[in-house]
């Protein structure tokens, strides 16, 4: 090997610690996407019943509401990568933060319900865009020896994003007197609990002015001298290293393979079998039910007679939970393996969910459950909400980016991710319908999803961890 060949692979390997402190503030700030992803996604938890009872609409209507903010992730998703790689990742992250904006202002500030389903589609194509956007442009612009560790940064601030939108309206609630409708600044605290979301999708889009263009863009567009700057930003490393991974990405981007759909086609039913075992993930992942805690849970325990600050707070607590579950799964998700840490999950989310059914199952008191059942319906729904952030909620994420040949990798992601997507919608639609009908049956049609996931995993779903790309099959 060449004295070259050896420099630009150590470069390659390993960040200089000098640059390490810009490129995390780089991470980071791309990771802000997915914070205004996990708020704007749980933040609509603090508005649902005061929504329905200002706009007196019922289940259906309610659930048609909160859920359309998902067709709007659908095809900001979809769009999101072309989007890219016309414009540019920092453009449109741009894009996303203003359509935030509008969106938190026109949801704050809606003169009809249709309205407020239009500014919540808005909002949905900004979350689809950023959750698209960070990743990708995180891994671009990484050093390869920190790209796993940065790469997560997207997914702590997701979850993070959730908890705070649940702090921030249950601070919001009790300045209102606990009233969902109380007058708050001149307007409904429930606005304001939208509006709020104006202060992070401003500090996103000013963020994105500070942060530079991913060197793979500006090298497909011909800015090489560009490139070489920011390599030199984030990686450091002598001249001729630094020309070596400019020809390198030039390389990998001329000899790499552009999945098309076609490529998924195979087998007896239609898509070939690894992409039925992704779908599966994807679907298995949201019919457990885990939106219902962020988009309802306010609404499910005001409905078993907790009081609605308390309701809040709770909602609250199990965003801490969901942060605790996602770091234990960060920590072990290299060192036990994909699959039996989806395993370890689907048992606890078993628990979990039998419990709350088993809980909400016996008859309010006095319109509330009675001290035992209540109290277990609470640790339970605590319990699911660490077994799923502790497997599913990252595993599944870590695995679809990693069980895919090559030839169909991006391809193959988009179609799971679009099934992730239809299955969120599908859960979150139903819930309101489902829970009128009958809670704790709603809760054991979860369980049984979760339960289903045991033998699929230990059938379908082959370990991925300490197996290089190209192995993949």
């Amino acid at each position: 090997m060449t004295s070259t060949a050896q420099a630009h692979q150590s470069g390659a390997a390993t960040a200089h610690p000098e640059h390490l402190g810009r490129v995390v503030f780089i991470a980071a700030a791309a990771a802000m996407g997915g914070f205004l992803f996990g708020y704007d996604s749980s933040v609509i938890n603090g508005a649902v019943e005061a929504i329905r009872d200002r706009y007196d609409i019922g289940s259906a209507a309610l659930a048609q509401v909160i859920a359309v903010a998902l067709i709007g992730c659908a095809i900001g998703a979809a769009t999101a990568g072309r989007i890219a790689d016309r414009i540019g990742r920092i453009r449109c992250m741009q894009i996303s933060a203003v359509l935030f904006t509008i969106s938190a202002v026109g949801s704050a500030l809606p003169f009809a319900l249709w309205d407020l389903a239009f500014w919540r589609i808005v909002g949905g194509f900004a979350i689809g865009m950023a959750s698209v956007i960070g990743p990708a442009y995180i891994a671009e612009v990484a050093p390869p020896a920190y790209r796993g560790r940065l790469g997560s940064f997207q997914q702590a601030a997701i979850v993070i994003g959730i908890a705070v939108s649940q702090l921030v309206n249950w601070g919001l609630l009790n300045a209102a007197g606990g009233d969902q409708r109380g007058t708050l600044l001149g307007v409904e605290a429930w606005q304001v609990m939208l509006g709020v979301m104006v202060i992070p999708a401003v500090v996103y889009g000013l963020l994105s002015f500070v942060i530079p263009e991913s060197p793979r863009f500006l090298i497909s567009v011909g800015k090489r001298a560009r490139a070489r700057e920011i390599l030199a930003e984030v990686e450091g490393g002598q001249a001729e290293h630094l020309d070596a991974r400019v020809g390198e990405i030039e390389h990998a981007m001329t000899s790499e393979h552009k999945s098309s759909f076609k490529d998924l086609l195979g087998g007896g039913f239609f898509f070939k079998p690894i992409v039925w075992v992704g779908i599966g993930l994807s679907v298995f992942q949201q019919f457990v039910g885990i939106n219902v805690a962020f988009y309802y849970s306010s609404t499910l325990w005001q409905s078993v007679g907790v009081d609605p600050t308390d309701s809040f707070f709770y909602s609250f607590t199990t965003s801490i939970i969901n942060i605790v579950g996602t770091v234990i799964a960060m920590i072990f998700v290299d060192r036990v393996g994909r699959r039996p840490l989806a395993l370890i999950g689907s048992v606890g989310m078993v628990v979990g969910l039998a419990l709350e059914a088993w809980a909400f199952s016996h008859h309010l008191v006095d319109g509330k459950l009675p001290a035992a059942q209540g109290w277990t319906a609470l640790i339970a729904a605590h319990i699911f909400v660490l077994f799923f952030a502790m497997s599913w909620g990252v595993v599944v994420w870590v695995m679809l980016g990693e069980m895919f040949p090559n030839k169909i990798r991006a391809a193959a992601l988009g179609v799971a991710a679009s099934a992730q997507w239809i299955a969120n919608w599908a859960i979150t639609a139903s819930f309101p319908s489902l829970s009128d009908w009958n809670l704790s049956a709603t809760y054991v049609i979860y369980t049984a999803f979760a339960a289903l996931s045991i033998p699929f995993v230990l059938k379908f779903v082959k370990e991925t961890k300490g197996k290089a790309l190209e192995e993949m099959g």
